[in-house]
């Protein structure tokens, strides 16, 4: 059986005030990670920190290249939330359950039930095939 998001959940991660690694964001205006991580500072109150391949910093946020390279003044992260594609979230689901994460979002359209599932079992809340801007509604956000 594969991943159910639970809403309680989803509703929680998005009122609580906490600390957002984006894994996946950088400057290019026409990925869905900018507009979204936006919507996750300016209207969720969320801190955000920029993780990509270069570590470039993006919405004036320090960029990092790893979620291993984000200082320890910049932890714990609440959520890491996850721009990269299926075949590669893997991998950054291991990283967030190593540097001690609390959460991971998959973000729409990023699907591994195994990643999901090694996430539950180290207790990080799951969420997956979802994305935060598109949720707010529902939650009167």
């Amino acid at each position: 059986m594969g991943h159910t998001n639970d809403p309680a959940v989803i509703e929680r991660l998005m009122r609580t005030k906490g600390r957002w690694a984006i894994v996946g964001l950088t400057s290019n205006e026409w990925r869905a990670a900018y507009d979204t991580s936006l919507f996750i500072r300016d209207q969720l109150g969320m801190e955000i920190i920029p993780v990509n391949l270069s570590g470039d910093p993006v919405h004036g946020e320090t960029g990092y290249r790893r979620l291993a390279d984000i200082p320890p003044e910049k932890q714990p992260i609440d959520v890491v939330d996850c721009f990269v594609n299926s075949q590669k979230v893997g991998a950054v689901v291991d990283e967030a359950i190593a540097v001690g994460a609390k959460a991971v979002w998959l973000q729409l359209g990023v699907i591994d039930e195994a990643a999901a599932e090694r996430a539950k079992a180290a207790g990080l809340d799951v969420v997956m095939n979802v994305c935060p801007a598109q949720q707010a509604w529902k939650y009167n956000l």
